[in-house]
């Protein structure tokens, strides 16, 4: 009776417990930059990942104790290894296309990171758990301003967004200058939303243009800017429009 008292208890105990918290812990820690950078999932989805990958482990590590014989055995990777696949099924619920430009592979990254660090926090590997998770704030803190000091590749491409009044050749302008400043346009879209409406009685144009130069779209957008008839004009590199 005792025996079975303590098969019946295998994997609950104070050690297992203190895995789940270090999962709770160490995801909720990930989940809170992305919920204060007002990512698509943020602090509970993360939480729940994390936390939720934790308890698969030890079930996998623990769950099947009472049914273990001589006749019978169980690989404990197999529940463990579901979870690499499972999770995918999130990350691509978080990445969607907006405007042409891609977005969310950061985030869901993230939740795949994640799953991993509560992966190791439910095995009992709590030093990989947390260097994992330092390592998350290495890459999304130092890693962005590292990366926009590299050198500029000519055919990265960049986003144009571009409001101008119509009918006075602004964008036949606005095209000439960006091939004379090296800049190529290889797609160029219109704001259906936003056309036909009116800035002090004229009628204007939105539109997205996709351009690649050999110099940073910053260095574009004042020169744009200052074209008779242009009303706004925002630049956006790629690399910036995944999060």
């Amino acid at each position: 009776m005792a025996l079975a008292y303590h098969v019946h208890l295998a994997g609950q105990g104070w050690q297992q417990i203190g895995q789940l918290v270090l999962a709770f812990v160490l995801s909720s820690t990930i989940g809170l930059e992305r919920e204060i950078r007002q990512k698509s999932a943020g602090l509970r989805t993360h939480t729940l990942v994390g936390f939720a990958s934790a308890l698969i482990m030890l079930v996998s590590k623990y769950g099947f104790n009472d049914v273990l014989g001589e006749n019978v055995t169980v690989d404990p990777s197999r529940v463990a290894a579901q979870i690499v696949s499972g999770i995918g099924f999130i990350g691509a619920g978080l990445i969607f296309i907006r405007q042409d430009a891609v977005r969310g592979l950061t985030t869901a990254a993230t939740i795949w990171l994640t799953a991993a660090v509560g992966m190791a926090a439910g095995a009992g590997l709590w030093l990989l758990a947390v260097i994992v998770t330092v390592g998350h704030f290495v890459a999304v803190f130092v890693l962005p301003p590292l990366s926009s000091r590299l050198p500029r590749s000519k055919y990265a491409p960049s986003r144009l967004h571009l409001t101008y009044v119509e009918g006075r050749g602004v964008l036949r302008r606005v095209l000439a200058e960006c091939t004379r400043r090296g800049f190529r346009v290889t797609e160029l879209s219109i704001d259906q939303r936003a056309r036909g409406q009116e800035d002090r009685g004229r009628a204007t144009v939105s539109l997205s243009l996709t351009v690649h130069g050999p110099e940073p779209i910053s260095e574009l957008t004042p020169v744009l800017a200052e074209i008779d008839g242009v009303l706004a004009v925002t630049g956006q590199d790629s690399d910036s429009a995944m999060p």
